[in-house]
């Protein structure tokens, strides 16, 4: 992605029918829907196997085996899922082959949330001081989102416990591969470089007409001591909704991560959901209103040391939540 310029509850804990932990949130004598419990630790396994597939990029080993290993994932679950193979021109005239792959959970709701993230990775490090021609591991950008959504299918495919909604997951392909920092694209009629799969999927989606209520894209949401603010095109576009999941990061405790606090906006794949697939989506990122992104952005720092549970965990249980609330 590139740079574009409440109260505290008491959990009581219960169990679901097949053994496993569900929870119930009472906040001033309302109890809330019971949701399952978010496993962060297999979470942060996603994560590690999309690191040691290698680097995601387009038209790599690493790229291939991820896309086979996320359809046998989302199947496994019992999900139904669905690719949309398409070819982009990249800013330094590539053709690439992508894919989104979409999975769908009750397709015949029409009360539907839509999930996302992107799955490829930054071929070249450009803001590193070293080996800035190579490709980066993508363990925070690019394997955190993944890891979460992919966590979030597996425990609603294995609790009794079901969302009254439909869900649809999009992992987005080519994301990442915008221009090098600072340089000028050699095409000057193409404005945007960056998000190819959700600018393709927001012109031609999976299912005629497909709607949602809204959306939550997430990206960059495993690094240690993550800091994640109100976002301006959340706030243009799904002020209601980022209100709402802030508010129940709030409930659940994650106050330290989720900071009601407003950032500039950035251009992510929830940009195009809304411009030009007219859904409200709002992008849960690591973004700080006071110096940017992380120290770790589109660096070779971006590895598995980065990788904390407990931000996954926050972001994961949130989103999880959110979509039980409905």
């Amino acid at each position: 992605m590139k740079n574009r310029f409440w109260l505290i509850g008491l959990l009581v804990f219960g169990w679901a029918c097949n053994g496993e932990k569900t929870t119930e949130t009472a906040v001033e004598g309302i109890i809330t829907r019971p949701y399952p419990t978010f496993n962060a630790d297999s979470a942060y396994a996603f994560v590690q196997k999309q690191v040691d597939f290698g680097p995601r990029v387009p038209g790599t080993k690493g790229h291939a085996a991820t896309k086979n290993w996320i359809i046998s994932k989302l199947k496994s679950y019992g999900w139904s899922v669905q690719t949309q193979e398409f070819q982009i021109k990249t800013y330094d005239g590539l053709n690439w082959d992508l894919t989104n792959i979409i999975a769908s959970y009750n397709p015949a709701a029409t009360k539907r949330i839509l999930l996302a993230a992107h799955w490829d990775t930054r071929r070249i490090a450009d803001k590193d001081t070293e080996r800035l021609n190579e490709p980066i591991d993508g363990a925070n950008d690019g394997g955190s989102g993944v890891g979460v959504l992919i966590e979030i299918a597996r425990t609603i495919a294995t609790q009794e416990l079901k969302p009254d909604v439909g869900i649809d997951i999009i992992f987005f392909d080519g994301e990442d591969d915008g221009e090098p920092e600072g340089a000028k694209t050699r095409n000057t009629t193409q404005e945007f470089w960056w998000c190819h799969g959700s600018q393709y999927w927001s012109k031609n989606k999976h299912v005629p007409n497909y709607s949602a209520y809204y959306g939550i894209l997430v990206d960059l949401v495993g690094a240690k001591n993550a800091k994640f603010y109100r976002e301006g095109y959340s706030r243009q576009y799904a002020s209601g909704i980022l209100s709402k999941v802030w508010g129940h990061a709030a409930k659940l405790g994650h106050s330290d991560f989720f900071i009601q606090k407003d950032a500039p906006p950035i251009i992510d794949d929830h940009v195009f959901v809304n411009e030009w697939g007219g859904i409200p989506m709002i992008v849960i990122i690591e973004f700080s209103p006071d110096y940017g992104f992380g120290h770790y952005h589109h660096t070779h720092r971006d590895n598995m040391d980065l990788i904390d549970v407990r931000s996954l965990r926050a972001v994961g249980e949130t989103v999880l939540f959110t979509v039980y609330q409905e």
